[in-house]
């Protein structure tokens, strides 16, 4: 499984989605997630994945994340 799959497993439990629509240029404005959503998307990002995740203004899209995922 891919580190976009699993984020896509993660994502899917805040939004109802269609298994693979979701791309490394999504926004999470597009998936219409509020900040409480991405702050407990972020918490099971870092449990997920290992990692610890700091959350700012420059997280916009899927992308963002997985680089900040696979940047520890």
């Amino acid at each position: 499984m891919t580190d976009l799959e699993r984020l896509e497993k993660i994502i899917c439990e805040y939004k109802e989605l269609e298994p693979g629509t979701l791309t490394p240029e999504t926004t999470f404005q597009e998936l219409e997630l509020d900040s409480l959503d991405l702050v407990d998307m972020t918490m099971a990002c870092e449990d997920e994945f290992g990692v610890s995740i700091e959350l700012d203004d420059n997280l916009k899209t899927i992308a963002d994340l997985l680089d900040l995922i696979r940047k520890d």
